[in-house]
Parts: structure tokens; sequence; C-alpha cells
């Protein structure tokens, strides 16, 4: 596996950890890597994907309500709405990453991690947000600055 899938699995499940405590403390992204200790070459990725959807996840979110049909953010599974929510992250504000690539990524992690239809939810959900970001139809409002704590 590769570091960038590795780091991407790790900012889920972390996510996954501070969505079900409802605290995005750095205490609680601490206590995560004491526990689960991302390698040195997942670290860095891991930690811009991590904080970077907790920057911008008021965004985020709304962007993911906006392409999701009939589904409000809070009664998706926490699994599915953090793998969205690194995805989007990835389309918006890492331009070095095609795509394409961020959208297989979750889907794969989706599959890995989640429901058997979870792959084509997100999928769904991606592929809308995809289409309109080619189109300029979404504009971002975050500024991200991503610190390499923990």
């Amino acid at each position: 596996m590769g570091n960038r899938r590795k780091s991407r699995e790790l900012a889920m499940q972390a996510l996954f950890y501070i969505d079900m405590n409802q605290n995005d403390s750095n205490e609680l992204l601490e206590r995560f890597c004491v526990n689960f200790n991302p390698s040195k070459k997942a670290r860095s990725f891991f930690l811009k994907l991590v904080n970077g959807v907790i920057q911008a996840k008021s965004e985020i979110d709304s962007i993911i309500e906006n392409f999701s049909d009939n589904w409000k953010i809070s009664r998706m599974s926490c699994v599915d709405r953090n793998i969205i929510r690194i995805a989007v992250y990835e389309l918006l504000y890492c331009q070095d990453i095609p795509p394409k690539v961020s959208i297989n990524e979750a889907i794969d992690v989706g599959k890995k991690f989640g429901t058997e239809v979870s792959g084509a939810f997100i999928n769904g959900i991606l592929d809308g947000i995809h289409m309109a970001l080619k189109k300029r139809e979404i504009k971002t409002k975050t500024n991200i600055q991503i610190t390499e704590t923990s």
C-alpha cells in the first residue's frame, strides 16, 4: 500500500474519532497519533488532510450537502462522511492531485471501510462536486494554513 493511501486511511480514522467525540481539539489528534503512530512517510500528508478538513469543515460540509440529494451530512454514515470530506478537501485545496485520483482513492477507501453501497454513494457525490468545480460553479472561501503539529 502506498504512503498516500495509508495517509488517507489514517486521516479517515482520525476524523472518524474526532467526529464521534465531537471535539476537534489538537489534544484529540495528538492522542490518535500516539495510539496509531502514522509512519514518518505517511505523517505529513496525513496531517495535511486532517488539519485541512478540520479548518475547512463548514465549507466542505456545505458543499457535500448541496450535492447529496436528500442527505444531510449528519445522516450519512460517519465513515462515508469523513471519506467524502477528505476527497472534497483534496479537490478544493490539493491542486497537485488529479481529481480522478482523489475520487478513486475515496471510492476504494469507502469499499474497504464502509458498507457495500459506500463506493457508489461516495462516487455519486464526488462526481457531482467534481463536475461543478470543472464548470467553476463552486468557489472556495476558506484560507487554509496547514501546520504540521502532532
